[in-house]
């Protein structure tokens, strides 16, 4: 029983100790500390951009696709697409997007090449493809058979050149 718990524990311990998991948790704990950062940006910087031209307040912008009634400065009644909002989500997105591609995810990119490019290059032979392993079991069973596998296919590939050399000969004359 002892050496099941070790075996879990020690699976448990081999799945945490991954690269990829490692580098997931690190991704959302920096995406959620960088998500303040990028909504500080898009509520002081962009929202203040987008509203010289309307509203600072992008979720002030709405269309309404019934009867809408304002009643002490909100609508109580209607039907409401509040596609400022959406705006600036989009925007806060495409924000945060970009800085994680092009502060963490390109140069991590680039690192991983110049330690692959510093990696000794392997040369093992590939591994036999399917048709030289097949043309190699036939040659070993022609030798079984006959003594020599080298003595017996050469003779074939010469005999098939002579005679197909013999056959348009033949039907040239």
């Amino acid at each position: 029983m002892s050496e099941n718990k070790t075996g879990v524990l020690g699976g448990f311990k081999e799945f945490l100790m991954r690269g990829n998991v490692i580098e997931l948790a690190v991704a959302v704990v920096v995406g959620a500390a960088f998500t303040n950062i990028v909504n500080a940006v898009v509520k002081g910087v962009i929202n203040p951009i987008i509203g010289a031209f309307g509203t600072q307040n992008l979720d002030q912008y709405s269309t309404c696709l019934t009867t809408c009634v304002k009643k002490g400065g909100e609508y109580t009644d209607g039907v409401y697409i509040l596609w400022g909002s959406v705006i600036s989500a989009a925007i806060t997105f495409l924000i945060t997007a970009g800085v994680v591609y092009f502060l963490m995810i390109l140069p991590m990119n680039k690192w991983k090449a110049r330690q692959d490019a510093k990696k000794p290059v392997d040369d093992t032979p590939l591994e036999a493809t399917e048709v030289e392993l097949l043309t190699e079991i036939r040659d070993a069973l022609i030798a079984q058979r006959n003594g020599s596998a080298a003595e017996h296919i050469a003779p074939q590939k010469t005999h098939t050149s002579t005679s197909t050399s013999q056959n348009s000969q033949s039907s040239q004359n």
